[in-house]
């Protein structure tokens, strides 16, 4: 007789505040210490952390737009970031730094988030093996 299928644990789609970056000193460690890529009107910073999980900081500046304008990319960008939240290398601080455009539709900065998150996970992990093949040497 088989054996029932064990039942899936449903992924949870939750921005609890221990996935935020909120003081200055994790901004600036992202900004020192990390690599950065844009694509389109944002610019992403990423840096590794020790946690099991991405953080995500956002930096959104007067120039973007008044703060209708302002607040709802950050809720856009939120979003991206909850809904992509299982799908992120983790163990990633975030830091996003919106330039000034008008808000794009959800997809569209979904998408921006896909493509610069693979891009500069393949940065780090090729400075990683860099790293360790210097170190054997």
């Amino acid at each position: 007789m088989a054996d029932p299928p064990e039942p899936t644990v449903p992924r949870r789609y939750r921005l609890p505040n221990r996935m935020r970056l909120k003081t200055a000193g994790q901004f600036r460690a992202v900004y020192d210490r990390g690599m950065s890529t844009a694509g389109g009107p944002l610019v992403i910073y990423a840096r590794p952390n020790a946690l099991d999980h991405p953080r995500l900081g956002l930096s959104v500046s007067r120039r973007v737009g008044r703060a209708v304008t302002r607040n709802r990319i950050k809720r856009l960008l939120r979003e991206s970031f909850r809904l992509h939240q299982h799908d992120l290398p983790c163990g990633y601080d975030l830091v996003v730094n919106v330039r000034p455009h008008t808000p794009l539709p959800l997809t569209e900065y979904r998408r921006v988030w896909t493509k610069a998150l693979e891009a500069l996970h393949r940065r780090w992990t090729r400075r990683a093996v860099n790293s360790r093949a210097t170190t054997d040497a």
